[in-house]
């Protein structure tokens, strides 16, 4: 989630588009207010739905995502697969797991999500392929990484999105919003460009959220 508005995008661009998006049901408002009361990272509501949108565009049953939290993009990605399809999703945090658990079975989605608790870089290499979605959106030094070992697992036409790739508008500027994110900052820098430049995808980087890398596995 972004830290704050107009920071990728002019704010009146961003407020437009906001005030354009679909209203989310009663549960989905309630996940938005629990993240930002306890300060938790949840997937902007644009993010999201975009999300939903990719997953029903390509048709996805297999959808892999690291990062749960309180399992608000899981909602959304699991309402648009079959009852056949799952969302994959990893977090080391089990409070958080056992919260988006709850918030998943009130949404009647328990079926369709599989929840690992762990790091990720030790249960992706312990999941079976393929998969037709990649979504990211957890530590962002840990980024190339998790690219690296999810890219076998997906099938040629799947696709990965990362979140956060603007990183509050510092990967671009350079400007840091605290001395904290220089470490990030520089590491998404650095995933952006072998992401975009990668011999076997064909990707863009949008002003989506806070900057979402979209990419098309092709070999």
């Amino acid at each position: 989630m972004k830290a704050g508005v107009g920071l990728i995008i002019h704010r009146e661009q961003e407020e437009y588009l906001g005030r354009l998006l679909p209203e989310r049901d009663l549960l989905l408002q309630e996940m938005e207010r629990f993240a930002g009361e306890h300060d938790i990272p949840i997937a902007d509501p644009e993010v999201a739905t975009f999300l939903e949108i990719t997953v029903r565009t390509i048709r996805a049953e297999r959808v892999l995502e690291v990062g749960t939290a309180i399992g608000y993009a899981d909602i959304f990605m699991a309402r648009a697969i079959s009852s056949h399809g799952r969302v994959v999703t990893i977090d080391t945090n089990a409070e958080m797991i056992v919260k988006a658990k709850a918030y998943v079975k009130r949404a009647g989605l328990e079926n369709q999500v599989e929840f690992h608790k762990g790091p990720a870089l030790t249960v992706i290499s312990t999941l079976e392929g393929p998969f037709d979605l990649v979504y990211l959106d957890a530590v962002k030094e840990e980024y190339r990484d998790y690219l690296d070992l999810a890219l076998p697992l997906m099938r040629t036409g799947g696709i990965v999105v990362c979140d956060n790739v603007l990183w509050r508008g510092q990967v671009a500027s350079g400007r840091l919003v605290a001395e904290q994110y220089r470490r990030s900052t520089e590491a998404l820098r650095d995933f952006n460009d072998y992401f975009v430049h990668h011999p076997q995808f064909l990707a863009q980087i949008l002003p989506v959220g806070d900057g979402l890398a979209y990419g098309v596995k092709v070999t």
